[in-house]
């Protein structure tokens, strides 16, 4: 029982002890909002901006096709008492075949999308991390946490400027995103 112990007791000293050597020198400590940076930033609203504006045609058909698919299962409810067995059959077949097509393309361009999001959102998050890092070395910053923080006070949250060093960047070359 005594070695099972031992290991934790030695971690929580040796935090301890770091804990103690931080508080000696002084540390600056901050925060960032990868989130927020995403979504306020003129690099993040332009991101989706394209994505948005790229997949719009193949969205636009997919609409159409669910467009499609409902007015046939309309007009095969209106005439499915003047139908023959032979023809209902074929009607509903075509409908199912349909149903099919659309469920295809509707999954099809949901993986598209979600692909390019991915890729996008990676090329976004790696000019964040350039632009916390670029900042942070700049203003003298040891530590910069972001998710997984249960607790960050608003004094050592720097989103706001890192906020503002990408729009000055975005700015002053916007056809570099």
């Amino acid at each position: 029982m005594f070695t099972k112990l031992k290991v934790p007791v030695f971690i929580l000293i040796g935090l301890l002890m770091a804990a103690g050597a931080a508080q000696a020198d002084d540390v600056k400590v901050g925060f960032v909002n990868i989130s927020r940076l995403i979504s306020e930033s003129p690099q993040g609203t332009t991101a989706m901006e394209q994505l948005q504006e790229e997949f719009a045609p193949r969205q636009r058909e997919v609409i159409a096709l669910q467009s499609e698919m409902q007015e046939k299962q309309e007009q095969i409810k209106r005439d499915l008492e003047v139908m023959g067995p032979e023809e209902r059959r074929n009607a509903e077949r075509d409908l199912r075949r349909y149903e099919r097509e659309l469920a295809r393309s509707q999954q099809e361009f949901q993986e598209d999308i979600n692909l390019r999001r991915n890729e996008a959102l990676g090329k976004l998050q790696r000019d964040l991390l350039r632009e916390v890092q670029g900042f942070a070395a700049s203003q003298g910053y040891d530590l910069v946490v972001s998710d997984g923080v249960l607790y960050a006070s608003t004094a050592i949250d720097i989103t706001e400027q890192v906020l503002a060093g990408l729009k000055a960047s975005f700015t002053k070359s916007p056809a570099k995103n």
